[in-house]
């Protein structure tokens, strides 16, 4: 079983930019209740990327080993905030 779990990032602080050690993310913007939604984000072979709807600046920093800088940046989903995927009914 895949242990693999995608990093997500959020700007509560509002600093300019944010560098994290991953090239594929979620942005949830701020920290819930104020948050957006939880948006995947791969930058592929660029270097930066930035969030369509909060417009925090993510720049690539392979030193960080999927952490961020800043530390707090990091968002952990809790039990409470992640969402449920639908199960179809057949």
């Amino acid at each position: 079983m895949a242990t693999h779990t995608t990093p997500h990032f959020h700007n509560q602080p509002g600093v300019p930019q944010v560098r994290i050690g991953a090239k594929e993310f979620m942005c949830v913007g701020a920290l819930p209740p104020l948050d957006h939604p939880h948006i995947f984000i791969d930058m592929g072979d660029d270097k930066d990327a930035i969030c369509p709807y909060c417009s925090t600046h993510y720049v690539y920093d392979a030193s960080l080993h999927g952490g961020c800088e800043p530390a707090e940046c990091v968002f952990e989903p809790s039990a409470e905030t992640a969402v449920e995927p639908e199960h179809l009914q057949v």
